[in-house]
């Protein structure tokens, strides 16, 4: 009941189902990323776009066999002749020349600019690709145990919060118990003191005793009405807390069973108590610590190494220009590899990593740290539940004592051998021993818990929740 309605659970558990998707989605960094891509762009003076400033006249001449390139033959360009009757070319001014750039072509190509210009009003782009990573210097795989990482720690704070919930309706039920026994002694006591003052009172008014005798008795009755409303409100309110933590209604009522010789499990410290540590959350929590230091460092040295991706794309486009200037839709497949290689950058990646490698350093060094004090701290538990199981047999002797001490005094009132002052103490003493058993039990019930936790030993049950 606690565990399906511990708000702390809830939470814990949000954040475990959070951290499980954060994980599926590092893992599809492994994966190709595909994107389409779309564009529609309006040009104002898109129909003004030529290629040509002005009409155009292209020289027309002739391919040299010798070398395959353009040049002019004799028959190609304007000539004169010489009065010695010799062919020469001319320039633009008709005197002779031998400089192939003055050369007057004889015919010419007439190229429009209107034949050059293109209608770019409406342009049309869309594309869809997709990127896959080769290798990136083992980037993705540290930052998917990253991810890893944080679910785990989700689920062992999962756990922890479980167990801290079982805890706590441990110890506000034995709260319960021992204010429910303490209840009925003062009950119990109520009566004895009621049945003592009536018998001194009788023996008042028969002149046995003084008046002295019977205003004792009257305060110690008084006294004990005023332990027992006491004792009522604190169970009324210690019920109130565990229906609270147990998400019941607050003045729901109910009776615990009555417990009166409690036995704690035979759990002690062996040579495995390593072994225990480790299956405790705070140890799993140190274990995850070193575990993202170490993917931290290897984070960084994956800065040294290349990157490498394939790259695919097939791009449409209108107008498209394969085969001349066309107002429809065409394209192309393009693939590649692309590949970036860090060179230099003044150390910096060195000291990254360098920072890096001191970080897991330390979360190893607290990791030892708060091992060595768990282990300190198990074997506190232990001590605490050995002495609280010697006290619980001391107070059952010295109820036993108690409880025979009160029915001499008893005997000895009804004789007239003891007087009433020695009887009312014969009773407290009889309280305080019935007491401290119950303090002593319940103490020995909650250390054998604390010790359970020290060690490992308490695992939160599995539950279904209405959602």
């Amino acid at each position: 009941m606690a565990l399906r309605h511990n708000k702390g659970s809830l939470i814990s558990e949000e954040t475990l189902l959070a951290a499980q998707e954060t994980r599926k989605a590092a893992f599809t960094q492994f994966l190709p990323n595909f994107n389409a891509v779309g564009s529609y762009m309006y040009n104002t003076r898109g129909s003004e776009l030529s290629v040509l400033g002005e009409d155009a006249l292209l020289p027309v001449g002739s391919i040299d066999p010798s070398t395959g390139g353009f040049t002019y033959t004799i028959d190609d360009i304007v000539t004169t002749t010489l009065p010695n009757g010799m062919v020469v070319p001319v320039n633009a001014q008709g005197q002779p020349t031998q400089t192939p750039s003055e050369f007057v072509p004889k015919h010419v190509a007439y190229l429009p600019k209107d034949a050059m210009t293109f209608d770019m009003t409406h342009i049309f782009v869309a594309g869809i690709g997709f990127t896959q990573p080769i290798f990136m210097g083992g980037k993705i795989l540290e930052l998917y145990k990253l991810a890893k990482a944080a679910e785990d720690i989700a689920q062992i704070k999962y756990n922890n919060d479980n167990i801290n919930t079982l805890i706590q309706v441990d110890e506000a039920y034995w709260r319960v118990v021992s204010l429910q026994k303490k209840n009925e002694l003062a009950k119990e006591y109520n009566k004895l003191l009621q049945t003592t003052y009536s018998n001194i009172e009788q023996m008042y008014n028969e002149g046995v005793i003084t008046n002295a005798e019977l205003l004792k008795v009257k305060v110690k009755l008084n006294e004990s009405e005023m332990t027992l409303t006491k004792a009522e409100n604190g169970l009324k309110l210690a019920k109130m807390y565990l229906n609270q933590v147990c998400g019941m209604d607050f003045n729901y009522d109910y009776t615990l069973a009555d417990i009166e010789n409690v036995e704690a499990d035979n759990i002690l410290i062996t040579d495995s108590i390593e072994q225990d540590i480790a299956q405790r959350p705070e140890t799993q929590l140190l274990e995850q610590a070193v575990r993202i230091a170490e993917s931290e460092v290897n984070i960084a040295r994956s800065r040294f190494f290349p990157n490498i991706v394939a790259q695919g794309n097939y791009v449409v486009s209108n107008p498209s220009m394969f085969n001349g200037f066309d107002k429809s839709f065409k394209g192309s497949f393009v693939v590649g590899l692309a590949v970036q290689m860090p060179i230099f950058h003044f150390g910096e990646r060195i000291h990254t990593l360098s920072a890096a490698k001191h970080k897991r350093r330390i979360a190893e060094l607290q990791r030892d740290e708060m091992v060595e004090k768990m282990q300190l701290q198990a074997n506190m538990k232990q001590n605490s539940k050995l002495e609280a199981a010697k006290q619980s047999l001391i107070a059952q002797n010295n109820m036993q004592h108690a409880e025979e001490n009160l029915r001499q005094a008893q005997l000895g009132f009804e004789e007239g051998v003891i007087s009433a002052s020695d009887l009312l103490a014969a009773q407290t003493s009889w309280v305080s021993a019935k007491s401290e058993v119950i303090d002593a039990n319940i103490n020995t019930m909650l250390n054998d818990l604390y010790l359970k936790q020290a060690l490992g030993k308490i695992e939160a049950p599995k539950i279904e929740r209405n959602k």
